[in-house]
């Protein structure tokens, strides 16, 4: 079986992998209670303004950079030490390292049967 912790395999992703960070940062520091609820205020109004019918140009095109530019903005004005604190948590639990083991024996004693019955109404 496949590490699937292994990135090596798949470097033509980081590019989504980065994004995908950047949101679990987001959401981490959202739910960290040592932040300000004022500068929660940024992701949430990016959040609003992109479900909102109401665009700037071009529509997809600005709200992704809205909600880009303001998560960005929240994560540059929280405090460093907790940002930190949450990207070390980020790496480290992509880092985990893949145990694969083989001493796991399965018997017929083991295998339960069960009867299936069909819900009636």
């Amino acid at each position: 079986m496949k590490n699937p912790n292994n990135y090596d395999d798949l470097k033509g992703f980081a590019f989504f992998r980065g994004i995908a960070d950047h949101f679990k940062l987001v959401w981490m520091l959202w739910m960290d209670p040592r932040i300000n609820p004022l500068l929660k205020i940024l992701p949430l109004g990016s959040i609003i303004y992109a479900i909102s019918p109401f665009d700037m140009a071009i529509p997809m095109i600005d709200d992704v950079g809205v909600l880009w530019f303001f998560t960005y903005l929240f994560i540059e004005l929280s405090p460093e030490e907790i940002v930190e604190e949450h990207r070390q948590n980020i790496i480290n639990t992509i880092q985990r390292d893949w145990k694969e083991t083989d001493d796991v024996q399965f018997t017929e004693e083991d295998i339960q049967d069960a009867e299936f019955t069909e819900k009636t109404e």
